[in-house]
């Protein structure tokens, strides 16, 4: 049996927030689903997001209860060049969503930086550095 990677799901406690940061980061996600309670985007790379709200999770899992004291899993885009982490963040910046680690250059050979998505999720963009 081969294991394969059918989505990665978010549970979050304001789609509209959540829609609109990822929205941001470049996730080709349709418009007028700022109310779902389910919303799917397919990435460039056949990667699947898919949100849930809280209220929809506990629709089938009554005692449900959001993760809290910092974040549970990280999701990291490959953003191609250093350059790009720099824009990126910028970008996300001036679009009101704080950087939480600035870009750095990373001993392990990437740049790299650290968001946090409306629900705390840790958001990585990353490139490799040029070798030297």
């Amino acid at each position: 049996m081969t294991l394969r990677l059918g989505f990665i799901g978010i549970v979050t406690g304001d789609m509209a927030a959540s829609l609109a940061f990822y929205r941001a980061l470049g996730v080709p996600i349709a418009a007028g689903q700022d109310d779902a309670p389910h919303v799917d985007a397919t990435l460039d790379d056949g990667v699947t997001l898919a949100w849930d709200t809280i209220e929809t999770i506990r629709g089938f899992d009554p005692g449900y209860v959001p993760a809290s004291g910092g974040h549970r899993i990280a999701l990291a885009f490959d953003k191609g060049t250093p350059a790009e982490v720099d824009s990126a963040v910028a970008a996300l910046v001036a679009a009101g969503y704080p950087a939480h680690v600035e870009p750095w250059d990373a001993h392990w050979g990437q740049r790299y930086a650290t968001l946090l998505d409306p629900d705390g999720n840790s958001i990585e963009l990353y490139a490799e550095l040029d070798a030297n």
